[in-house]
């Protein structure tokens, strides 16, 4: 694993630290989660994207353009 260094207001990290204590975890552990959830969310962004392109490659609206109830219609 790779050590980085990070800087932030010193109340900032203090009050971070103290929530992680109250959670049970640490800063660190804290960190390692929401990097790994920043990453996660841009490659499914990334999928769903891809998704809607082959998705409109292959279905044909006929240049038909829908209204918010057509859309919200069940």
């Amino acid at each position: 694993m790779k050590n980085i260094t990070l800087s932030a207001d010193e109340h900032l990290i203090a009050a971070a630290r103290q929530r992680a204590i109250a959670e049970h975890t640490t800063l660190n552990e804290q960190f390692r989660l929401w990097l790994e959830d920043y990453v996660r969310r841009k490659q499914q962004a990334d999928a769903a994207m891809e998704t809607i392109k082959a998705l409109q490659t292959s279905i044909s609206t006929e240049g038909r353009k829908f209204t918010r109830d057509d859309m919200n219609e069940r």
